[in-house]
């Protein structure tokens, strides 16, 4: 039986998560399916053939971008050539507009269908790229219930699989012995999510950390990705702070309370019930470029999806210890905070619905690679 070639392309974490459990529904309902791409830890579990790891492209950030431009050209010459040379039925990209949006549209000229599992967040700035969307894909999936009637204004038909992270949290089940696995105590512990992408942790962390002596009763403990290097977070660990390594889950389900870096994260514990407040800070050219462009009234995806502020968002300026001391007391003392958050967080669940986003997104890519 000759297999069918598919090329998928993730860049960071997330993306690369939900590629493997994509990739492992699409095996259970087409075993002679060959996946070969971009990705991470995750993909290549799920037996994608890697021929570049995500984390030596991941940029972030207008600035960051233009300056590692040259790095991004590298690696999407070297892609190219490969799809060529493997010659695939189908590109399935997800996520990571900036790259995939240019892999698109190279598909397009070769006459490879293109799928699109979490379109890039057009709706955010520059709202016509959802032309270029429209223009250089065949079949779009979105894990974003609002997105669908975006999309629809553009004269683009969008499926809504629902959310993969439901199925991710579904799937978790809290280690019995957490505590005593990372010499924790059992003060009440705050998360806190720096992100998954170097410069992230680079801009996050140092400030999260001057927040720690203002909470002397609070148990605060580092959700940490080992993958980026273990030397990140040495600063946090010499000022006594336990950093617990590919555990986030695990740490958010034992969380009376958290910091979290704007992007997934926030989704995630949301449906774990943690209250949160979501803070970001990038370079100062960026962010003006950022503030300029944006076309939204938040930037977390809980408040987004809600449309309306559920979580505290502190973002630049504004993410200063004394805000997030603020921020953070109201959340740990006062229960009418926890209760309006605990709310919202019902609202988000509602609006998400549908489960199994991945085996639905694997049905229906399937039933046109039959075709």
């Amino acid at each position: 039986m000759s297999s069918k070639n598919i090329y998928i392309i993730s860049g960071e974490r997330s993306g690369d998560l939900h590629t493997s459990n994509l990739v492992l529904a699409m095996k259970e309902l087409d075993e002679t399916l060959s996946f070969r791409g971009m990705g991470g830890s995750y993909s290549a579990e799920a037996g994608v053939d890697l021929v570049v790891d995500y984390s030596e492209v991941a940029l972030m950030g207008f600035l960051e971008v233009v300056l590692g431009f040259r790095k991004v050209l590298k690696y999407l010459r070297l892609i190219k050539n490969d799809i060529i040379a493997f010659r695939p039925q189908a590109i399935i990209l997800v996520d990571y507009g900036g790259f995939n949006m240019r892999i698109a549209a190279f598909a397009k000229e070769l006459n490879i269908p293109v799928h699109y599992y979490i379109p890039p967040k057009v709706w955010a700035w520059n709202q016509k790229r959802a032309l270029k969307l429209k223009k250089n894909t065949d079949h779009i999936y979105s894990i974003l219930p609002f997105e669908p009637a975006f999309f629809e204004r553009f004269g683009m038909k969008v499926h809504y699989v629902g959310n993969p992270l439901f199925d991710e949290i579904k799937k978790f089940s809290p280690h019995d012995f957490f505590f005593q696995k990372n010499e924790l105590s059992y003060q009440p512990i705050v998360a806190l999510l720096p992100g998954s992408r170097k410069q992230e942790i680079y801009g996050m962390l140092d400030r999260m950390v001057e927040l720690v002596p203002e909470f002397p009763n609070a148990q605060f403990v580092i959700a940490g990705v080992d993958s980026l290097g273990k030397e990140l977070y040495a600063n946090a660990e010499k000022a006594g702070i336990k950093v617990v390594f590919n555990q986030t889950y695990d740490l958010l389900s034992h969380s009376v309370a958290a910091v979290v870096t704007s992007g997934t994260a926030t989704l995630e514990t949301a449906l774990f019930r943690v209250p949160q407040i979501v803070v970001y800070r990038t370079s100062s050219l960026s962010y003006l470029i950022a503030k300029n462009l944006i076309r939204v009234p938040f930037i977390s995806l809980v408040n987004l999806i809600a449309d309306q502020e559920i979580v505290k968002e502190l973002i630049q300026d504004d993410f200063s210890v004394k805000n997030l001391r603020i921020e953070l007391s109201k959340i740990l003392s006062n229960t009418q905070t926890k209760g309006a958050i605990f709310q919202g967080y019902d609202l988000i669940q509602d609006r998400l619905g549908t489960e199994s986003a991945s085996k639905n997104t694997a049905r229906l890519i399937c039933s046109t690679l039959k075709k």
